[in-house]
């Protein structure tokens, strides 16, 4: 099975007032109904991210069985009035599943149908020269992140941790907007902003690090053209804002500066960002051990080796023999 399902948070619930309509535009994925249920049910094939949005009109709860594993959320009202549900259905109905939909096609038979989709992105990036199952790898991912980056009455500002990080690195929250803001308005064209966490470890292999080794373990905002993303510089995504034309254009028309400062400042949902940031220091963690259980073993390698070394020196006692 294609591994391509992100954890579904109860922010991340679909509902939809047409099952036939359903059927048509997903048939891999199996439908019932009960008096007050939808059931969907995904096939081995086929999974999805489904964003945080889509009232249904007729109000009725969804379940969401996927490998036999049944999850019940209920219906998240729309982003209105911040953000269309015109916006997002063709944004999640369409560009989202057009990218899932050609990158099931490209990686079906192949080693990459058994990975998870993050390793997908890493491992077909192609040191930058982007294959095509990068490309929907990548939007998938990207979708998915910008989709779980927003709530219902969202905005204000954060705190804990997260709060004291980004006054320690951009000098305050207000800083910080000003910053962000102003990454996604000058990204040229179609691309990404995101707010990230970078630790001291890259693969220099696979990627060229945009920032320099004075911005270690800090958070620090990125642009990506199309559909790149931090996860190539081995960064960890926290917040993300798709400044693609399709993302504000039905809403805002090209008034970008007004959909960027409406995604902060009503939007953006700061328990998500929290959490990812919870992640990073746990991966940063995780290596540190995995990197001082390596260092011991390497350690034990050269003792013994240096251990051999004089253990056959000590056979030769310098004598001639005739």
């Amino acid at each position: 099975m294609a591994c391509l399902a992100s954890e579904l948070s109860s922010s991340t619930a679909l509902c939809h007032p047409s099952p036939r309509r359903w059927r048509s535009t997903f048939p891999q994925v199996s439908i019932f109904e009960t008096t007050s249920h939808m059931h969907i049910k995904f096939k081995p094939s086929l999974t999805f991210i489904l964003p945080p949005m889509m009232a249904e009109k007729r109000h009725r709860k969804m379940v969401v069985s996927e490998e036999a594993a049944v999850r019940i959320r209920q219906c998240q009202s729309a982003l209105e009035p911040y953000m269309s549900q015109e916006t997002v259905e063709r944004h999640w109905g369409r560009h989202h599943r057009e990218h899932l939909n050609s990158l099931n096609t490209h990686i079906a038979g192949s080693e990459l149908n058994e990975m998870p989709l993050e390793e997908i992105v890493l491992a077909s990036y192609n040191k930058g020269d982007c294959l095509p199952v990068f490309i929907h790898a990548a939007q998938t991912w990207n979708h998915d992140f910008f989709w779980q980056s927003m709530r219902p009455g969202g905005g204000g500002r954060p705190s804990g941790i997260l709060l004291q990080l980004i006054e320690r690195d951009f000098g305050s929250f207000e800083l910080f907007l000003k910053e962000f803001k102003t990454a996604a308005m000058t990204q040229f064209g179609s691309g990404w902003v995101w707010l990230t966490y970078k630790s001291n470890r890259l693969d220099v292999g696979n990627a060229v690090n945009p920032c320099p080794s004075a911005e270690d373990n800090k958070l620090v905002v990125a642009k990506t053209p199309n559909a790149i993303n931090p996860l190539v510089w081995d960064y960890s995504p926290l917040l993300a804002i798709d400044v693609w034309e399709h993302a504000y254009y039905l809403d805002y028309e090209n008034q970008r500066a007004e959909y960027i400062s409406v995604f902060m400042d009503k939007l953006v949902s700061w328990d998500f960002v929290s959490s990812r940031l919870a992640m990073a220091f746990a991966r940063d963690e995780e290596r540190a051990r995995k990197d001082a259980s390596n260092s011991e073993e390497d350690d034990l390698v050269l003792a013994d080796s240096a251990a051999r070394e004089m253990f056959l020196d000590s056979d030769d006692d310098g004598s001639e023999t005739e």
